[in-house]
């Protein structure tokens, strides 16, 4: 698929990161893809609303503002009214970063309020990027892809398989084999792979770049990484920037 340009990509549209597992990558994913839009000449609009960790809003290239949803244990409906207006009447493509700690108050508030229906019926094309990861996370993240995919009405999910904590594999199946996915498979508009490559290299250079909240550009432009990892930084912005590609938005 051809590389979308600012005059191809949608004029509304937003993305919602939601998982309710949390330490598994979703911020990272958050940037990622507003780094992404960036590089197809669309300035995204990036939204954080984890109340916990605001780790998206961290990046200061990236311009995230953060939203507080919740009031105690509950989600602030103001608040949230407040967002679905900005939604539904600003053009422009949004990234929406949300916790673990809201994944459960706020999927029940979208599902109560029928906000995905409401939204295409506004013309806003609504996207859920969900992170499924290897290790200990992967029964709870299989449940929160699950959870989402019930939710949704449309083949608007994009799967990130984030194999940073080891192979997503379970009973000597990947992925695509599992029920999980082939259940809901209709549903699955495309899968992102983020690679699990050479700790001690790739994974340190990543590590670090992260924990500094640098983008892609300003970790490869800036002086804290030597050529090599620059290199590897940049092998990596154009592996899952590719992925992104064929998924098309």
């Amino acid at each position: 698929m051809a590389k979308q340009t600012s005059a191809s990509a949608p004029t509304k549209a937003v993305h919602f990161i939601l998982q309710g597992k949390g330490g598994v990558g979703k911020s990272f994913v958050s940037a990622v893809l507003a780094q992404y839009f960036r590089s197809i000449g669309v300035a995204a609009k990036c939204v954080d609303t984890d109340p916990v960790n605001k780790t998206f809003a961290n990046y200061k290239a990236l311009e995230a503002q953060h939203v507080d949803l919740l009031d105690g244990s509950k989600i602030n409906e103001r608040n949230f009214d407040a967002l679905m207006e900005r939604l539904l009447t600003e053009d422009g493509v949004f990234v929406i970063d949300n916790g673990a700690s809201t994944f459960v108050p706020l999927t029940n508030y979208l599902a109560e309020n029928g906000a995905f229906h409401m939204l295409a019926e506004a013309g806003v094309k609504v996207y859920v990027h969900s992170v499924i990861t290897g290790g200990q996370a992967l029964i709870d993240t299989l449940h929160g892809f699950t959870s989402m995919a019930q939710l949704s009405e449309t083949p608007n999910l994009v799967v990130w398989l984030n194999e940073f904590f080891g192979p997503i594999e379970r009973d000597g199946k990947g992925f695509p084999e599992m029920r999980a996915y082939t259940d809901h498979a209709a549903k699955v508009r495309g899968i992102v792979t983020i690679v699990r490559r050479t700790q001690d290299t790739f994974g340190k250079d990543i590590e670090e770049m992260t924990s500094q909240k640098l983008t892609f550009d300003e970790a490869i432009a800036g002086s804290m990484f030597p050529i090599m990892a620059k290199q590897r930084i940049k092998t990596v912005q154009r592996d899952l920037f590719s992925q992104l590609d064929e998924i098309g938005f």
